[in-house]
């Protein structure tokens, strides 16, 4: 039998301390009576002249005191109860409102407290905006520097966005690394909101220092705008968000406000997600081969894989449209390796003189069992190590170098050749180049296709030719659409290249029969349908 006492309920409290009351008003009744006389017969008592107080009246003159005592101490533990109480529900509500990282609300709250911002702005002929903010590659931080880390970026976070905003702005953490903040403001006033969230945006551009480390974070802004009751909270945060994620397509670390035909976009972005998860597992996403050359001599030497998507219902969509929304999503790391494996079994069967080469994106430079699951593709395709190329994009070290430094270490042991793609682009590319064991520099297309119309873009070109010279490092220029490009590249003394000048991306079965063609299969098994060149490999276009 459970002999746990029952706690006491209000009203059986309430009701014991009504008795207590009750006995103690009497006893102080009694003590008003019983007092004087008591007091009186002890005075006479001492004087000489009585025979001292009644021992009864004594008695109940102690009871009374006693009571009056137990009715004060009463008094004092019922203050202190409902003192406790009274913290205790006060507590429970903040925990309840609260996210205990930052001190800002958490999302039951903020829904709360901004539909009745909006009514009260209504009300008064103002507008709210609503502030949602999306703190940039923050979840490299955590992968890179762990959970700790990313806590205190958070709590950073908040006290950067706290110092911006007025005090009469909702501050709300919805989860994770998004933030929400509202204010009512009048309608005129719409560039002091413009102007607070720019300043925001600043606040949060600046690095974090956490166990001598030091974190960078940046933030995207989406804003959204009620201006009458009927705007509900959810609608508002949704349409931050669809803001949000369009300022981190163009570019992030910037605000933008939310415009209705954002909200179709977004649509569009999901359907290509849902499309990517469904066509992985059939297939739809294949490789595609673009020449790379000897420029000099216009002979074969190998093929960039470039990936495609051969819809069933849309045809061959180009990576422009679909590689981004797999890099948002986290999608890029397994389809990046499902095509570079198709691209395997079909490049094994090339001549050994034709490199593959292949694209990195910068997510899976932070998998720190990238090495290994590309080494595994190699053992279980037979695909030769010495004729794979990876292309490492400058833009992608910047996170977490000592990472990238394994990775590519642990692929040059196992015979990978590396190159360093879109060389000039990037803020630290001698610093790269001494760090990390490339074997190839690619000049990005931009300088190539601007060289023949700009001085600037020349003389950077000449630049990094000169540098691949001294550093012992052969050049491959991209984006080669003329001869007249190709002739001024030859002078130069770059030594391959890649365009269309030499050939776009083809298709495997294309591709195969350009090697037949050319005799660089090494079971030819489809046929040529090239003219016959002999021993002449180029691909040199004539006029």
């Amino acid at each position: 039998m459970n002999s746990t006492p029952k706690p006491l309920d209000r009203s059986e409290g309430a009701r014991r301390d009504i008795i207590t009351g009750g006995i103690v008003v009497a006893a102080i009744l009694l003590f008003i009576g019983t007092g004087g006389n008591v007091m009186q017969a002890a005075v006479r008592a001492l004087i000489g002249i009585g025979g001292g107080p009644d021992r009864v009246l004594a008695t109940a003159l102690v009871l009374n005191i006693a009571l009056i005592l137990f009715g004060w101490r009463r008094y004092n533990d019922l203050n202190r109860e409902i003192r406790e109480r009274t913290e205790a529900e006060q507590r429970a509500r903040y925990l309840a409102d609260t996210d205990p990282l930052t001190g800002f609300l958490n999302r039951r709250a903020l829904l709360v407290t901004g539909q009745r911002m909006i009514a009260e702005a209504v009300r008064e002929e103002r507008e709210v905006a609503l502030f949602l903010l999306d703190l940039d590659h923050f979840k490299t931080v955590n992968d890179i520097h762990g959970h700790a880390a990313g806590d205190r970026v958070l709590q950073v976070a908040a006290e950067r966005i706290a110092a911006v905003l007025p005090p009469s702005a909702a501050k709300a953490r919805l989860g994770g690394d998004e933030f929400v903040a509202m204010m009512a403001f009048d309608p005129a006033a719409r560039g002091d909101i413009d102007a607070l969230a720019a300043e925001l945006v600043v606040a949060l551009d600046n690095k974090i220092i956490h166990d001598a480390q030091q974190i960078h974070i940046g933030a995207s802004l989406g804003i959204a705008l009620a201006a009458d009751a009927s705007v509900t909270m959810e609608t508002m945060v949704r349409q931050a968000d669809i803001a949000m994620y369009h300022g981190k397509d163009e570019g992030r670390n910037r605000h933008i406000w939310f415009e209705q035909g954002m909200e179709m976009a977004v649509q569009v972005r999901n359907q290509i997600e849902t499309g990517i998860r469904e066509g992985m597992p059939r297939g739809e996403f294949v490789p595609h081969f673009e020449p790379q050359v000897d420029i000099a001599s216009g002979r074969l030497v190998g093929f960039e894989m470039l990936m495609r998507w051969d819809s069933p219902e849309y045809g061959m969509i180009p990576p422009e449209r679909f590689i981004p929304v797999a890099e948002e999503s986290g999608l890029i790391g397994e389809l990046s390796l499902r095509v570079i494996r198709d691209a395997m079994e079909i490049a094994k069967d090339w001549d050994p003189s034709i490199i593959l080469a292949v694209n990195i994106a910068p997510q899976q430079l932070k998998d720190p069992w990238f090495s290994q699951k590309l080494t595994k593709l190699l053992v279980e395709t037979g695909f030769p190590a010495a004729q794979l190329e990876v292309e490492i994009t400058e833009s992608s070290l910047f996170d977490n170098l000592p990472l990238v430094r394994s990775i590519v270490t642990s692929l040059k042991n196992q015979g990978v050749s590396l190159s360093l793609d879109d060389f000039g682009t990037g803020y630290s590319s001698l610093s790269h180049l001494r760090a990390l064991p490339f074997d190839r520099i690619k000049i990005d297309r931009s300088f190539v296709a601007a060289m023949r119309g700009s001085p600037d873009a020349q003389a950077i070109v000449v630049a990094i030719v000169r540098l691949g010279e001294s550093l012992a490092m052969p050049i491959t220029a991209e984006g080669i659409e003329d001869e007249a490009t190709a002739i001024e590249l030859t002078r130069l003394g770059c030594s391959k290249g890649q365009g269309w000048y030499f050939g776009r991306a083809a298709s495997a079965a294309d591709t195969n029969r350009l090697l037949a063609g050319r005799g660089l299969l090494r079971t030819p098994t489809l046929p040529p349908t090239v003219p016959d060149v002999g021993a002449d490999t180029s691909l040199r276009k004539t006029a």
